[in-house]
């Protein structure tokens, strides 16, 4: 009796199983079969975007084509706003805890672009990092002058001021483009500054990094210590008289070696 119950209760799971089976549709399996496609593009572009932040990646001069969603709902969303706002903090934490040596030559390195201001109003129109970097179309994008403030980068910013640091914008921005620049960084809420170092026209050829060295190698040997240094691209923070504490921010839209 009991090996017939057991042999009725196995019947019934096949049964089951086996009637679950026939009665999934078409549209349920596409369905599951879908999802199943999405996550697995979701984790490849999640590793990607996290070796791209960790300059793990070869150069790169577009985002891949199937993390072009990714990178749009990524850069739109809370996740980027919250990663800005963790690289502040943590800024801040390290530009309260530094004692000051007195004689005014403790300095703050900000990089401008995806660092003091954003420019995703131009990357909305340009596929978020999908297109191949136009310089002459982005050069139009500058010269109108309205990219909006990173808001956590402002609330650093006017703090590192607060504390006595004098501060240092560096960029990769063209000299011809000063004026424009410090009319946008002005209406942005960013003032006060202490020197705004951009691109000769005899420093265009120069890859960022060794430019970047350089300028912070002049401050260095005019005496200052870089305390901090924030920007959006290892190439801002690398090279030579890198600063104290160096602060990536989150950019996984373009690459500039």
């Amino acid at each position: 009796m009991r090996i017939y119950v057991i042999f009725l209760v196995v019947i019934s799971l096949f049964a089951s199983a086996f009637s679950d089976s026939i009665l999934e549709y078409p549209s349920e399996i596409e369905s599951r079969h879908k999802k199943a496609a999405e996550e697995d593009v979701n984790l490849h572009c999640t590793t990607w975007r996290f070796a791209a932040e960790m300059n793990n990646l070869a150069p790169w001069k577009t985002i891949p084509v199937e993390c072009a969603d990714y990178v749009k709902d990524y850069v739109m969303g809370k996740g980027y706003v919250t990663d800005l706002e963790r690289v502040s903090e943590e800024a801040l934490i390290f530009a309260s805890s530094v004692e000051f040596s007195g004689d005014g030559k403790d300095i703050w390195i900000f990089d401008i672009d995806e660092t003091l201001l954003s420019n995703l109003p131009y990357y909305i129109d340009h596929g978020f990092g999908l297109e191949l970097f136009d310089h002459s179309e982005f050069d139009k994008w500058v010269e109108k002058g309205v990219a909006p403030a990173i808001t956590p980068s402002l609330k650093l910013y006017q703090r590192v001021i607060d504390l006595g640091y004098k501060v240092f914008l560096l960029t990769g921005r063209k000299e011809s483009h000063r004026l424009v620049t410090v009319e946008n960084l002005i209406n942005a809420g960013f003032q006060n500054w202490d020197k705004l170092i951009l691109r000769s026209p005899e420093e265009q050829h120069k890859m960022a990094t060794l430019y970047k060295s350089e300028k912070r190698d002049e401050m260095v040997k005019d005496g200052y210590r870089i305390r901090g240094n924030s920007g959006d691209q290892w190439s801002d923070l690398l090279g030579t008289s890198m600063s104290q504490r160096s602060f990536k921010l989150a950019n996984p839209m373009y690459y500039i070696p």
